[in-house]
């Protein structure tokens, strides 16, 4: 017979969320690893003795990682859809009639707590990850990617002259209704041009083009976008956001994610934020020092440093191995232990020219254009006069053989000695296995793929979060598979005592067993 459901509201009804959400649903076994009540004491200093209270820091911090979980960077949708998931309000500790925090509230708490409460968090879940034995410590491979600001390109303001801001502003441009409603967050400092008079010629014909179209900013598809730089030009809306550009790619806003990932199971051991405008191997002794005092906060030692060319450089190499640690990073293709076909001899430090004629070394200077160390080898015009190779070896105007050589040579070449080397190559591999799945990972489905918040210490913060998910992800997924494996292993002993001395000589109390 044909039946036919009726839906009538009830007046009162029995339901218990506790009774609705299985036992292997994620975020309840999420809730039963991941206590976080010590945030309590950890916040108390950044709220008042009075008022009224504020959210609660525990489910301020639950809502976050839910966000980078379920892949959702606005708060007004993640407030609605935490209210559509009964999991995801047990874990919250709501019921389903109580009322979830406004979502204007995630944004200023976010801004309420400083840097340090999110590493903090991130560091206590990373132990997690250790204790479990997640993480072996010993090699750690290092990368980084660009993460869009909340900014466009349509914001950027052209920078000036300190002496007369307002001023030189006018003449540059007239100001349109729309910049006025604008509220620059830019210091002073930050509006200051810090480019050269040859930068400066080159966007003079682009401001021309300002003065007459207002809203044709430089962007994706302006024939302008060229001529912007960090160096002319600045965000008013988000000073701290830096433009950058990947080979294929529009100019954007970004911040530059720096990542750590322990090469054992892929759990990321460090990440940051810092300023897009500046090269990867400036920020790795800073990605270093923080992995190492981590580590050693927790007994493990770390050994071996895995990057790409990006974060090669000679003042790296050398300041790895004074802190005993090897790096296998491959070197620029421009290096170049010195002339072809010139010997190096180490013990008197000069080199040997195709002909036999030693070439001294003379000084040690900072290259002004790279703002690295190195070593200078000039020869004398007598040795190099009636050389036969002299045109090819000198050029057209040069009397004596002259070159300059990385200051951190040695260094190179024993980095290079390592990376060519088969464990060199093995690295390689595992860094390409390890820290870009990851980055994918967290871009894609982690929430990552934009800041919704402004200022780099914000960044910094959202950072924080979507690596504490994944880690957090990654470690019940371990500790499933672990306690699965474990119980398999258990049930195949049992099978095979079965098998020896029968199904009625052996007896089992809970875990344990014997043969009777």
């Amino acid at each position: 017979m044909q039946g036919k459901k009726i839906y009538q509201e009830k007046l009162f009804s029995n339901f218990q969320l506790s009774d609705r959400i299985p036992k292997e649903n994620f975020y309840r076994r999420l809730l039963e690893v991941l206590d976080l009540d010590y945030l309590y004491e950890l916040t108390k200093e950044y709220y008042g003795t009075s008022g009224q209270k504020s959210i609660d820091p525990v489910v301020f911090f639950k809502l976050c990682l839910v966000g980078y979980l379920e892949n959702i960077i606005s708060d007004r949708k993640l407030i609605a859809h935490c209210s559509m998931r009964l999991d995801i309000l047990y874990y919250l500790g709501y019921d389903i009639d109580e009322e979830l925090p406004w979502h204007s509230t995630i944004s200023r708490t976010r801004q309420l707590f400083p840097e340090c409460v999110f590493e903090e968090v991130f560091t206590r879940v990373f132990m997690l990850c250790l204790d479990k034995g997640m993480v072996s410590g010993h090699t750690q491979a290092i990368d980084s990617a660009p993460v869009k600001a909340n900014a466009s390109m349509d914001s950027l303001e052209l920078k000036v002259p300190e002496e007369d801001l307002e001023t030189h502003l006018s003449k540059v441009r007239v100001q349109s209704y729309r910049d006025r409603q604008v509220e620059n967050k830019a210091t002073k400092k930050q509006q200051i041009i810090t480019a050269t008079t040859q930068e400066l010629s080159a966007i003079q014909s682009r401001n021309k083009k300002w003065a007459k179209e207002q809203d044709q900013r430089p962007g994706a598809g302006n024939k302008g976008s060229r001529y912007t730089s960090n160096k002319t030009h600045y965000s008013p809306t988000d000073p701290d956001a830096r433009i950058s550009v990947k080979p294929g790619k529009a100019r954007k806003l970004n911040y530059m994610s720096q990542l750590s990932v322990d090469t054992a199971h892929h759990v990321i051991s460090d990440i940051k934020a810092y300023h897009a405008d500046k090269k990867d191997n400036q920020y790795l002794k800073d990605i270093t020092i923080r992995v190492q005092r981590r580590l050693r906060t927790s007994g493990v030692l770390l050994e071996n440093i895995v990057a790409d060319t990006g974060y090669s450089s000679g003042e790296n190499y050398a300041f790895l191995e004074a802190q005993s640690l090897k790096s296998y990073i491959p070197p620029h293709g421009t290096y170049k232990g010195g002339p072809t076909d010139f010997i190096y001899v180490k013990e008197k430090d000069h080199y040997i020219c195709p002909k036999g004629k030693i070439i001294p070394f003379k000084k040690v200077f900072l290259d002004y254009r790279t703002k690295t160390k190195k070593k200078e080898y000039r020869g004398s015009s007598k040795i190099c006069k009636g050389c036969p190779i002299a045109s090819q070896c000198l050029g057209k105007t040069a009397k004596e053989k002259k070159f300059s050589v990385t200051y951190y040579r040695e260094e190179y070449e024993r980095n290079i000695t390592r990376v060519n080397s088969k464990q060199g190559r093995y690295m390689k591999r595992k860094r390409q296995s390890t820290v870009e799945p990851v980055f994918g990972t967290l871009k894609e489905y982690m929430g990552l793929r934009k800041v919704n918040t402004l200022g780099i210490k914000q960044a910094n913060k959202v950072m924080h979060l979507a690596a504490i998910a994944y880690n957090l992800k990654k470690y019940l997924k371990f500790i499933t598979k672990t306690t699965k494996s474990g119980a398999r292993s258990l049930a195949l002993i049992i099978f095979k005592i079965k098998s020896l001395f029968g199904n009625d000589s052996l007896i089992l109390s809970g875990t344990n067993f014997r043969i009777q």
